[in-house]
């Protein structure tokens, strides 16, 4: 759901195009356009030679296949996955097949949540595997970059930025987009950890983002503060619809969503459920039963 921040930046590019954005790093955006990906999936390209790709992105012939003509003559030697959503991870698999390339990720989907014993319910990259699993404050050294990697779960529980050493960038893959907020949806979604998360990166000394959905952020700082500003107001515009006696979720969106459009509110839906279940955890909020976008709901006392 796009949101009234006053930093997003918007573009004109072309499909199918290598494109130089940095001395290190290119990018091609993958033709999957949607209310959900913006103009379509951007996947990076770190280096020369002997490169890195990041979040290959879905599985799209014609994407692929740029993408493997662009570097022809150079070698992909490390594929980065931010996280296993449909349009991030599936084309690592051909990828790796054309040049025999390790992948690198937090794990396969829902692997932060499955490591707490909760179950993830599918819907994600269920075939993702990576061939070397990460942690936060893990490098990646290739020829002639070093990537850090910033464990940030919240979109997803294995949610990984990649920081560019040489370049004081950090790809932010869905966690930080150039064009709107991210949706967060339960049980994989959390907004506890999103929300740390964001303030996480407010600590972190990276000048650029270079996001998976939209193009460049420069004023980082302000950004991320805007950000989490939003979340809170909506924690306090769920709090103002108990108060008026509006109890379940999805009567609360149409309320809270004014300006989106209404195709994209089952997806609202759940990103309200996940602020929902944060007002919980924090004695704000009672529920009746499991939480769900249709529980009833009241203000704790």
């Amino acid at each position: 759901m796009a949101v009234n921040i006053p930093f997003v930046y918007r573009y004109e590019f072309d499909y199918a195009v290598l494109e130089p954005v940095s001395p290190l790093i290119r990018r091609m955006t993958a033709r999957n356009p949607s209310g959900f990906t913006f103009n379509g999936t951007g996947t990076y390209v770190i280096g020369h030679g002997n490169v890195a790709v990041i979040d290959p992105g879905p599985l799209i012939d014609e994407h692929i296949e740029a993408l493997t003509e662009a570097l022809a003559g150079e070698t992909v030697t490390h594929i980065l996955i931010t996280h296993t959503h449909m349009d991030h991870s599936p084309a690592a698999a051909p990828l790796k097949q054309r040049w025999q390339a390790k992948t690198y990720g937090f794990g396969p989907h829902g692997a932060g949540k499955i490591a707490e014993g909760k179950p993830i319910e599918e819907g994600g990259d269920m075939d993702f595997v990576p061939d070397q699993t990460v942690v936060d404050g893990d490098r990646i050294a290739g020829d002639g970059w070093t990537v850090e990697c910033v464990y940030t779960p919240g979109h997803t529980s294995n949610h990984m930025c990649f920081a560019l050493l040489e370049e004081n960038a950090l790809f932010t893959g869905d966690h930080v987009m150039g064009w709107s907020t991210s949706v967060i949806g339960p049980p994989d979604g959390d907004m506890t950890a999103y929300l740390a998360s964001l303030e996480k990166l407010q600590a972190r000394p990276e000048t650029t983002y270079w996001p998976t959905h939209g193009t460049a952020i420069t004023d980082v700082q302000p950004f991320v503060a805007a950000f989490i500003e939003h979340r809170l107001e909506r924690e306090q515009q769920i709090l103002d619809c108990l108060k008026d006696g509006v109890h379940a979720i999805t009567d609360m969106v149409p309320l809270m969503y004014t300006s989106t459009d209404p195709r994209m509110y089952p997806a609202a839906e759940r990103s309200v459920l996940s602020a929902m279940i944060r007002l919980i955890d924090s004695g704000k909020v009672t529920c009746e039963g499991e939480p769900s976008t249709r529980s009833h709901y009241a203000l704790e006392g």
